[in-house]
């Protein structure tokens, strides 16, 4: 038995802000009965609502009774997303402002001429100009203003979509840096330990959504073939965008935050949870908070519910952080490398997520060395098996652990004479069952004067940096350290004249 919308409103059933399971209806009391509201309207309710949210990503585990519990939060909310009628919020109260390290007489440097560009780079340039002053992001100079700053535009690529970007560097050597500090991606994504229900929001156009304050606008002023045009919301490229917005998410989520259910990275919010039921009013009240200070959330990148997702370059779950192959398939397509450019760029990305690769020092040791100062671009075998070995690790690591509240094994290496490496193990229960995983592991390059030292220092050298750089997990906790130099026993009864051995 189903009711059309009509019957609903005739006898008072709201299927979307009702918290009633049961409904009765009719007029002679003996022939009232009750409906199950989310057995008999869950599957023509949630493809309504699934349409108007169709941009989102459900969790495929999910059954028909959390989706709609899900959407009909998410529709209560719909003013926090952004919707073709209102594309681009504009958060109250929050300006940027850039203090120049400059005389008033502004150097040539910021004073450019535009790039020279090709016949597609001008429509794509064009395209942008003609919506990006319907929302208010930037407007055209007008003919009898003064001009000291121009910045020229580029037009970068990502995914198929074009964006437009001043290119900032000139100006940036010149702005007084805001130091405050982002988040460290491995130490934020350690908080999703045991996670259950993950959802990941993305702000719309992050940066656009800040205003900026009048006297700074005449530095945000760019140039190209149909004039000079001035940003009136946080362009992307400048030096201090990320530092201002994540101090503005920290600032309006700090309660959210502190209660570590809620994971921000500059304009990416991550909400975690070990039940269903805390999980929708965690987003709920994340997204009252946007609604007010006008604050508009994606549509088209928001993820709900997942057991495990993409996030912040990383493959997510309560389990523990992966690799994006996603990311990883890019670079592993690309010829070995043929310049010092390119030999940066791959050790750079690699870097990235050496904490998922062991002995990471030591495979990599021969291509850093190639970037040495007067030494001679040659790719050797050994920097060539070196470059595939990386490759071979970034697509076959094991999935990370994340941090448990049980004793720790520390695990270092100095044998390498290139650099300290260490590994953080844990044992933990995994679907009942007891293993031991990797939480993260470390490495650095031996200092010219270090690699002086002897065996059993260099050791010790390693246990100090380790017990350094991993304090955050260590400090406070039992845990145990292994290492193949029998030697360092003797530091208990240590009875020696070296400087270094007695200030460790």
């Amino acid at each position: 038995f189903l009711l059309e919308t009509a019957y609903q409103r005739i006898y008072g059933i709201d299927i979307y802000n009702s918290k009633n399971r049961h409904n009765t209806i009719g007029t002679n009391k003996e022939k009232k009965f009750s409906l199950d509201i989310y057995q008999i309207f869950s599957q023509d309710l949630l493809e309504e609502l699934l349409n108007e949210f169709r941009e989102h990503q459900f969790s495929p585990t999910l059954t028909s009774k959390q989706k709609l519990s899900l959407l009909k939060m998410l529709r209560k909310n719909r003013p926090a997303f952004a919707i073709d009628e209102e594309p681009l919020g504009k958060i109250r109260g929050q300006h940027i402002e850039l203090y120049l390290d400059v005389e008033r007489t502004y150097p040539p440097m910021l004073r450019r001429l535009p790039y020279p560009a090709s016949l597609e780079t001008r429509k794509e340039i064009e395209k942008h100009i003609n919506e990006l002053p319907d929302l208010d992001v930037v407007r055209k100079i007008g003919h009898n203003e003064i001009v000291e700053v121009t910045t020229p535009v580029l037009i970068t690529w990502n995914d198929g979509k074009s964006r437009l970007c001043g290119d900032f560097r000139a100006l940036n050597n010149y702005t007084k840096a805001d130091r405050y500090p982002i988040p460290r991606i491995p130490h934020a994504l350690d908080k999703l330990a045991k996670a259950k229900y993950i959802t990941k929001m993305d702000c719309m156009k992050g940066f656009h959504q800040n205003g900026v304050k009048p006297n700074s606008m005449k530095s945000l002023r760019i140039i190209f073939h149909m004039g000079i045009y001035e940003y009136t919301r946080m362009p992307f490229g400048i030096k201090n965008a990320p530092a201002h917005f994540q101090r503005m998410m920290d600032t309006i989520f700090q309660e959210e935050i502190l209660e570590v259910w809620m994971v921000v990275y500059i304009d990416h919010i991550i909400i975690y949870s070990e039940t269903w039921e805390e999980h929708v009013q965690y987003i709920y009240r994340v997204l009252s908070k946007c609604t007010p200070i006008e604050l508009k959330i994606s549509l088209t990148k928001g993820k709900f519910g997942q057991q495990e997702l993409l996030a912040l370059g990383h493959k997510v779950s309560g389990l523990g952080p992966a690799i994006d192959q996603n990311r990883v398939a890019e670079v592993l397509q690309k010829p070995v490398p043929k310049s010092i450019k390119e030999i940066q760029y791959f050790l750079g990305f690699a870097s990235y997520y050496r904490n998922h690769i062991k002995r990471f020092a030591h495979i990599t040791s021969s291509l850093y060395n190639l970037c040495s100062k007067d030494v001679v671009f040659e790719i050797t075998k050994e920097r060539r098996d070196a470059y595939e070995r990386i490759k071979h690790e970034l697509t076959n690591e094991p999935v990370l652990i994340l941090p448990d509240f049980e004793p720790f094994k520390l695990y270092i290496d100095a044998a390498c004479s290139q650099g300290l490496e260490a590994a953080l193990h844990q044992r933990q229960i995994v679907h009942g069952e007891p293993r031991e995983g990797v939480i993260c592991y470390i490495f650095r390059q031996l200092k010219d004067s270090e690699t002086r030292y002897g065996a059993t220092q260099t050791e010790c050298l390693c246990i100090v940096w380790a017990l350094e750089k991993l304090h955050y997990y260590l400090e406070g906790s039992v845990f145990e350290v292994y290492t193949d130099c029998t030697a360092l026993k003797s530091l208990l009864n240590m009875k020696t004249t070296n400087r270094h051995m007695l200030r460790w």
